[in-house]
């Protein structure tokens, strides 16, 4: 006899499709919510929005445990991807619109046979750290205050009532159907503007000074540094040339480098950010130019409780070998469920049924079964044993210590 989710599984595929096909930018995702809250009132349930343009949840049940899960709505500017946009070449080339299908379609199910506990599923924003200037105006406009998606709504209490939040993410092409207590880095980002002296680059390069070049002297630097870098922080610098001159035939006056640091723990991420500081300060003076850095925090490490994913290896389990979980990844990847998980016990596990890199212009769902059926069988097989289990909730909570206090948090993101 064929369980609840398998009988229903054309219409989950259904939901699945139909969202990969309609990406959006961060804070843009409108037509995947328009999409999910037609499936949920089709379904009986009651949408209840958040703000921040998009953001929005849906609750089952009543009481304790309260069971949180996560959805991403967001798209990535994927050029070439078959269904990228033709606004913002928008595409679902991280996977993000399974997720939401995934979750959606699990919740649905659950809600006829939970009869303890509270399940309640937040659709977030602009999980991806892109799209800059239009977010800076967002923030300008009182829209959002900041960047990620997640980071919003922690900051305004959305996620308080919780006892615990569950995630997923795929893992793109690759050997393994699942992954557990993967290790995600942080990271900050910055705007370096080198500032020079504009003269005829022909005529008078004597009369200028080369803000290009201070910039090629700081990337110097940087790969210098890489050697001072300890492998056991992962430590990742990588960026793009955004603004190079203002004409070939002038001697550039400006020059814009937008960068990530990354790091796996939060005090050598602090560390390389001043070294990168330095490094581009001092290079812009060795030529007579300015170094101007603008820092925006990112995201912070993912902090995954082990004993969630206990819970979840278990029901893994029920469709895979052991060998075929992979296990402890560390992977430099970062996301804003990483601020989530500092203040709750949170996971994102890994699935497969993908081909393809994800944010490449080839990644396609490959695999429906493994894409969609199998990781929602994992989160309703976990949160119908957390609610039906509530000492081993309180046992999760027991065990877990905030990383940061909300203050803290406030003072990091400045």
């Amino acid at each position: 006899m064929k369980n609840t989710l398998e009988k229903d599984i054309k219409e989950l595929y259904a939901l699945g499709d139909e969202l990969f096909i309609h990406p959006q930018l961060g804070y843009k995702e409108f037509e995947n919510k328009r999409i999910l809250t037609e499936y949920f009132k089709k379904h009986g349930l009651e949408v209840e929005d958040l703000g921040f343009r998009t953001a929005f949840k849906v609750s089952i049940g009543s009481g304790e445990p309260h069971i949180g899960l996560i959805a991403e709505l967001d798209a990535i500017p994927t050029l070439g991807h078959p269904f990228a946009n033709k606004e913002d070449y928008a595409a679902h080339s991280c996977g993000h619109s399974t997720q939401c299908a995934i979750m959606a379609y699990t919740l649905v199910h659950l809600k006829d046979v939970i009869k303890n506990g509270t399940i309640t599923l937040y659709f977030t924003p602009a999980e991806e750290f892109t799209d800059i200037a239009f977010r800076k105006q967002l923030i300008k406009n009182k829209e959002i205050n900041y960047i990620g998606g997640k980071v919003n709504m922690l900051t305004a209490g959305q996620f308080d009532d919780e006892d615990l939040f569950i995630h997923l993410h795929t893992m793109g092409q690759g050997d393994y159907r699942f992954s557990l207590n993967t290790a995600l880095s942080g990271f900050i980002y910055k705007e370096i503007t080198f500032k020079g002296k504009a003269t005829h680059a022909a005529v008078a390069p004597d009369k200028g000074i080369n803000a290009l070049n201070a910039f090629i002297l700081f990337d110097n630097a940087i790969n210098m540094l890489r050697e001072t870098f300890r492998e056991e922080d992962f430590i990742r610098i990588h960026g793009i040339l955004s603004n190079g001159g203002q004409t070939v035939n002038s001697i550039p006056e400006k020059t814009v480098y937008e960068c990530y640091v990354r790091a796996m723990n939060p005090e050598a991420l602090k560390k390389t950010a001043a070294k990168v500081d330095n490094a581009a300060k001092c290079c812009a003076k060795a030529i007579g130019a300015s170094a101007v850095i603008k820092s925006t925090p990112g995201y912070l490490p993912m902090n995954q409780s082990r004993l969630v994913n206990d819970v979840i290896r278990k029901n893994m389990l029920k469709h895979c070998k052991l060998e075929e979980i992979h296990d402890d990844e560390i992977s430099m990847a970062a996301g804003d469920i990483g601020d989530l998980s500092v203040f709750k016990p949170t996971v994102q596990f890994g699935y497969s049924g993908f081909s393809g890199n994800c944010h490449g212009k080839d990644l396609c769902i490959a695999d429906k079964e493994w894409a969609y059926y199998k990781p929602a069988k994992v989160v309703y097989d976990t949160v119908t044993y957390l609610v039906n289990h509530p000492e081993y909730v309180q046992k999760i909570k027991d065990d877990f210590k905030p990383l940061m206090s909300k203050e803290e948090y406030l003072a990091y993101l400045g």
